[in-house]
This record gives structure tokens, sequence and C-alpha cells, in this order.
């Protein structure tokens, strides 16, 4: 599994610790009591995929290419055509050009807020953070929203969340994986596949005797919203454990070598074929995460030689599965990073690298209602700000939700009672629809 910190020494949210772990040991109803959710309402597409490219992904290098600039802008990467007329890319992103008419490229978004997890918090919510109030993700959301059924969690993290469900409460947390699936081997979350010998009639006894507990301590748990939420995560805990198709939705070694193989063989591309699978089975969010992005130095060698591979032969594997399962017009696809870098070229390396730059990036949308193989937004010449009026966050957010049949004016109450805009300020971007 790759962690990767970024240069502000930030890693994933750690997960909240609940005095009751230390007390028997760490248990799947323990995690899915601190995680898991994850869900839609109804509109064209019932179910999504968010890909989060951690550290901040060049956009010139990536999507937004700048040919015509001055070395000292446009770098190394030459851009090459798409299957879409007019529409060229980065040359290291071969499959992503063979499949454009699948996705719309946004260029010219823009934010101001350069910090990584301000910036993280602000794409996996679409609202700008501030301190007094911590926003849902949007698998929080969706999992209160319309939530998964029985033995399937709600939303499902892989390796961990982004961001937590904020004022949601922890009910409406991400199942989270903690690792990554291998090419050609089974994959499965603790617990669920029921390690250490322990069987479904043991499972079944031990879940008998915490109903006994819980009877006897239920006048302690009213009216506390981590307790309901621990509740609740022990009742899916016991759905899943004791489910085969649970198991088997996690386990890609069912997949034909056939079809695994067009995700290459790294863990991302791997990650993207599992989330396949989970929406497939019915789970409405999964978090897939790519990170490595943060190339203050070297950044045509790391990019060239690690990370465009990776999204180059995930990212395309994914679109074209969705398309030949059918699920492509029922799954939203949003990929994102947390900002873009800088144009010009520092000189930290003997190549250089790019600095954190959230005035001007790129964002990935596609299936559901998404109508793809088109570009929306520009950057200026040397892709140093919007040309024109700038995409937001928000707007992006609220694009987001609106494919996915949920308002995004939708009001929640947090826990003082206070009401909460779901998206504050964003604007639904039409032209992704037409």
């Amino acid at each position: 599994m790759e962690i990767h910190s970024t240069c502000d020494g930030m890693k994933r949210r750690d997960m909240l610790k609940v005095g009751a772990l230390s007390l028997g040991g760490f248990t799947l109803a323990n995690y899915m009591r601190m995680a898991s959710a994850g869900q839609v309402e109804s509109g064209r597409a019932d179910r999504a995929i968010f890909i989060e490219l951690n550290g901040g992904p060049s956009h010139i290098d990536t999507f937004d290419p700048k040919p015509n600039a001055p070395d000292t802008v446009r770098g190394t990467f030459k851009p090459i055509a798409t299957n879409v007329p007019g529409i060229q890319i980065s040359e290291h992103l071969p499959k992503l050009a063979s499949c454009a008419d699948k996705y719309a490229i946004l260029r010219g978004v823009s934010h101001t807020l350069a910090a990584h997890q301000l910036g993280r918090e602000y794409v996996n919510t679409g609202s700008k953070p501030i301190p007094s109030l911590d926003y849902p993700s949007y698998g929080a959301v969706l999992s209160k929203e319309s939530p998964s059924q029985g033995d399937i969690p709600s939303q499902v993290a892989v390796p961990r969340s982004g961001h937590g469900p904020g004022f949601l409460g922890i009910r409406y947390a991400a199942l989270e994986t903690n690792a990554t699936p291998q090419f050609g081997r089974p994959f499965s979350v603790r617990g669920i596949s029921l390690a250490g010998g322990i069987g479904v009639d043991e499972v079944n006894r031990r879940q008998e005797l915490l109903k006994k507990l819980d009877r006897r301590f239920a006048h302690l748990e009213k009216n506390d919203q981590l307790l309901e939420g621990l509740d609740k995560f022990g009742e899916q805990a016991y759905s899943m454990i004791t489910s085969s198709r649970a198991r088997e939705a996690f386990d890609i070694s069912k997949e034909p070598e056939s079809f695994a193989k067009q995700f290459g063989e790294e863990s991302f591309g791997q990650s993207c074929l599992l989330a396949l699978r989970l929406v497939e089975s019915g789970v409405r969010l999964v978090n897939v995460q790519l990170g490595g992005w943060d190339t203050h130095q070297d950044n045509f060698t790391k990019l060239k030689e690690n990370n465009l591979p990776k999204l180059d032969a995930g990212l395309s594997g994914l679109l074209i599965g969705l398309e030949q399962r059918g699920l492509l017009e029922r799954t939203a696809v949003f990929v994102t990073g947390e900002f873009g870098r800088t144009p010009k070229i520092n000189q930290r390396s003997a190549e250089g690298g790019r600095d954190h730059y959230p005035r001007c990036m790129f964002m990935l949308m596609a299936g559901g209602a998404v109508r793809g193989g088109q570009v929306i937004g520009e950057s200026d010449d040397t892709a140093s700000g919007p040309r024109h009026e700038a995409i937001t966050p928000d707007d992006v957010a609220a694009s987001f939700y609106h494919n996915l049949g949920i308002d995004p004016t939708l009001e929640y109450d947090s826990s003082t009672g206070r009401p909460i805009t779901l998206v504050r300020n964003g604007t639904i971007i039409e032209k992704l629809f037409s």
C-alpha cells in the first residue's frame, strides 16, 4: 500500500479514536462504528466514484498543456491529440487520449487555498473550510440521503477517506480498506474475510451476546449521536461479516484476467477495478486515492515514470470498464487534486519542479448525465489563471450533486440546530449536461 505525505507533513486524516477500542481489541464492529457510509438519491446517476490525486497535480503537464508558452512554463512534455477533434492532453496520457469522448475536462478551475489540508477539505466538500464548521464529505451526504441496503456499505474509501462526515456525525463515515488491492490477488477488508479461523456460527453467538448487553445498557444511549453511530455500524458489521455477497464484492480476483488487465497492474488501477466492483454491487460512493503529486522537485521525471502511467491505465480502464458493464450512465465520476501547480518551473532540482498553485487547476467529470468529449472553461496563455470567468470547486460540487439527483441547496441542521446549506456558493455548470 502506498501512503504519501505532502510537503507540509500532512498525512491522511487519522481515524477517530473511540475509548472502547482499548477494551477487547480492534474488531470490524468497532471499525464499522467508527467508519462507513456513502449514497445517492435518484438522478440519472445513482452511484459515484470520487478519485483524489493527492498532492496537487500539475495542470500544464496533464490536461491543460500550453505548447506555445515560454519553455520556462511549458516544460518538456508535448501535447497529443485525443479521439475528440480539437482536444489535446499530455503525451504521457495516451490511453486517456483514446477515450476522451467519455469524460469532460474542466480547465481554469480556481480558488485561493494553497495549503494541502485546506485545499483537500475544499474539494472534498464543495465548501471553503471555516474554523467554526466541519462540512460533510460527498459520501457522507450520499449515505444520509440514500443509504445502501443491508450487507453492502454505503461508502468505501480505498485506502482511506480524504475527509470525514463533518457535522453529520460518525454514522455517515466511510468504511476504509486501509490497503490497496494487488493484481491477480484476492482482496479482503479486515473482518469481512473472517480471518483468524472464526466461523460464521461463532460470529452469530457473539452477536446474540452483544444484543443482550445492548438491551441492558440501552437507556444510557439515548440522544447520543456517537453511540447511535456505534450501534448502527455494529449492525452493519454483522450483516457484512455473514454475507458472502459483501465479501465477494471486494474480491477483485473474481474478475476475468482479460477484463482486469485493462486497469493495469499497479495498485491504483486495481483500486479502480475494485471501485467498479463495489458500485456494481450497490455501494453508493467509492473514494479512490492516488498520491505523489507534490512535485516541488523532479516534476517531469516523477510524472513521466510514475504518476501519469498509473493514472492513464487506471482511469481509462475505469471509464471503459464502466461502459462495458453498462454502468457509466449510472455512475458519476469526479477526479480532482487539491490545487494545480505553478506555471513557472522552479530551480529546486536539476530539472526543476512546480509549487502549489490554487489559482488554476483542472478537474474531470464523467458518467451519469455528463456529456463527455468536451472542455469547459479555459486558462490564459500560460495557465496562470482563468481566461474568463473562473470555475470554482463550489460550482463543480454543485454539479456533482446535481448529477446524482441531489439538490446542492439542500439544508441540514448542525448539532447546534444551525441550518447549513449543502453547497453555499456553487452554481450548477449547465454545459456539463448539454
